[in-house]
């Protein structure tokens, strides 16, 4: 979609959620000029409690939502905003598991692109998904049309559902063999704060240690 075409359209009003001050200064300057792409980057936030205060306050038309977030996630965002009328939510983060895919859409997002769109194609799902379209990256597409289309619904996992989002992606890392440090470089997080979800993940399902954990997490097809 070229510039123009958007500059024609009525300018499209966006919070950003995520929990990386840089990511969101970077999305800002790609998205955010709006004489060349007619998008007013209205409100950021860095966490669940943020996000829900901006766009409550600022009522946008797409709220940009990082699927790992400070205090719940993404899903705990779209909970609740759930009530809020025509503010529509695009999933954008780093994570293409199907897990995190589905989990979001269910939740109610309209859409799921990866942190590797260009900000061209950001701006072009942006006015898609405030028009009423859906939008995915190509590979994740086939996530939710398998999901949608099974004729069993999967059943609801209470022990996996204690777990947040970042707990969850955590867990998927310690199950595949990486040491703390290589998760906290790969999650841009600190050591201690990888320590401190391992230790919560491990209290939450009442599990001893790591072996277990990996255990707990290919029996379920986790990793």
């Amino acid at each position: 979609m070229s510039a123009n075409t958007n500059a024609e359209r009525p300018q499209a009003r966006v919070v950003l959620v995520d929990d990386h001050r840089m990511f969101r200064t970077g999305v800002r300057a790609e998205i955010g000029q709006t004489e060349r792409t007619n998008v007013d980057v209205v409100g950021e936030a860095a966490d669940v409690d943020q996000a829900v205060t901006v766009v409550t306050s600022t009522m946008p038309d797409v709220v940009l939502l990082d699927v790992h977030l400070p205090g719940g996630g993404g899903v705990e965002v779209l909970r609740r905003c759930a009530s809020l009328e025509g503010v529509k939510f695009l999933a954008l983060s780093v994570s293409d598991a199907a897990e995190d895919v589905i989990g979001v859409i269910r939740g109610g997002a309209r859409g799921y692109v990866t942190k590797t769109i260009t900000g061209t194609d950001l701006v072009d799902a942006i006015f898609r998904v405030r028009d009423g379209d859906a939008v995915f990256s190509p590979r994740l597409a086939g996530f939710v049309l398998d999901a949608f289309a099974a004729t069993d619904t999967p059943p609801i996992d209470e022990d996996l559902d204690r777990l947040t989002q970042r707990e969850r992606e955590v867990l998927r890392l310690i199950a595949r063999g990486y040491a703390y440090k290589e998760i906290a470089k790969q999650l841009y997080i600190s050591v201690k704060t990888v320590e401190s979800h391992v230790s919560a993940v491990l209290r939450k399902l009442q599990l001893s240690n790591r072996h277990e954990l990996t255990r707990w997490a290919t029996a379920r097809r986790l990793v």
